[in-house]
């Protein structure tokens, strides 16, 4: 069972991430290559300020869908629809781009963020509404409406909506006045990072400082006392499912705006499946999540360094990313795994 509950011991965490790099060092150092393997994983993200605002970049969407799978897991339901809900929401993003005129601006954008939060927002709370209404299990039907979702959005972007004057798989860019401002020139860095830093923190505030956070939280501890107490747990699991959806489209919708400015076949990257391992680490706590999509955005950008300047082969970095990621979660570390 998933514990619900954030890690308690800043020392448990310091010490997991400790061992999870040491094992790295282990890794690479087995593999040959010396001192250089080393220094390009470990410093090559902060090498360039294309590599870093770039890691930032990353960072700020896997924060997002951290987020909406920690609430989820809060609250007793579980959302693998991720992936899914950020390919619906890119799409709503850029359906509502295309529509407008280009001069529509800031304006313009913060509709077509808001219209791609909605996107994955109704497709996760149908698997809410599903639990409540007849028992579905969300587990599985956010799974399959997700693989549902998928190959249709990839069906419009190779027929209906591509541009046929691209070699790639992509549809034609939205206006540049949807753009959203770059904050580190020439990496992708704009708006990703602060947006899930403010979000974190509201959700933070949400759940641990107003009511409908205790009952949400309560429902997931235990969702028959919480129904005895007078909880309404159906709202509970449909509410929380809603908000993850709304962040993973968030995700989309800043992902498309923000970074490719076109759908592109694949261009979610494995978002959505990525912020389970973020929430995992930040032990499903919201005030967490920005620090351990810090440390996942980290990882990833330091096995892309490896593989293009170390010769460092793509095994290899599955191979690390496999073992930090069960050390930064093993449970029997000192102030990990607590279920109070």
């Amino acid at each position: 069972m998933l514990s619900r509950k954030p890690p308690t011991s800043l020392f448990g965490s310091l010490i997991a991430l400790a061992a999870a790099f040491l094992v790295a060092m282990l890794i690479l150092g087995i593999s040959g290559g010396g001192a250089g393997r080393l220094s390009t994983f470990f410093i090559g993200p902060f090498s360039n300020l294309f590599s870093f605002g770039n890691m930032l970049s990353n960072a700020g969407l896997l924060s997002l869908t951290g987020l909406g799978i920690s609430l989820a897991f809060r609250s007793g339901t579980f959302n693998l629809g991720g992936e899914g809900q950020v390919y619906l929401g890119a799409l709503a993003g850029y359906l509502v781009c295309i529509l407008l005129p280009s001069t529509a601006g800031s304006g313009g954008a913060l509709l077509a963020l808001t219209a791609a939060g909605g996107g994955g927002l109704v497709l996760a709370a149908f698997s809410g509404f599903a639990r409540m209404r007849w028992g579905t299990d969300e587990l599985i039907s956010s799974f399959l409406l997700s693989a549902a979702a998928i190959p249709l959005v990839d069906f419009l972007i190779t027929g209906p909506l591509k541009d046929s004057n691209s070699y790639l798989i992509t549809t034609q860019r939205v206006a540049e006045g949807f753009f959203l401002p770059r904050l580190l020139e020439p990496s992708n860095l704009s708006l990703e990072l602060p947006i899930g830093i403010l979000l974190a923190a509201a959700a933070t505030f949400l759940l641990f400082r107003t009511r409908p956070g205790y009952e949400l939280r309560i429902t997931g501890l235990n969702r028959d006392f919480a129904r005895y107490g007078g909880v309404a747990t159906g709202l509970y699991t449909v509410i929380p499912m809603a908000a993850g959806g709304f962040f993973h489209g968030m995700a989309g919708g800043l992902a498309l705006l923000g970074t490719h400015h076109a759908l592109i076949k694949g261009f979610s990257s494995g978002l959505g499946w990525n912020g389970i391992a973020v929430a995992l680490i930040a032990g499903n706590h919201p005030a967490m999540v920005v620090p351990a999509a810090l440390v996942f955005a980290y990882l990833q950008a330091a096995s892309k360094a490896a593989m293009l300047h170390a010769n460092v082969g793509f095994e290899l970095n599955a191979i690390i990313q496999a073992a930090v990621f069960f050390l930064i979660t093993i449970r029997f570390l000192p102030g990990r795994g607590s279920t109070k």
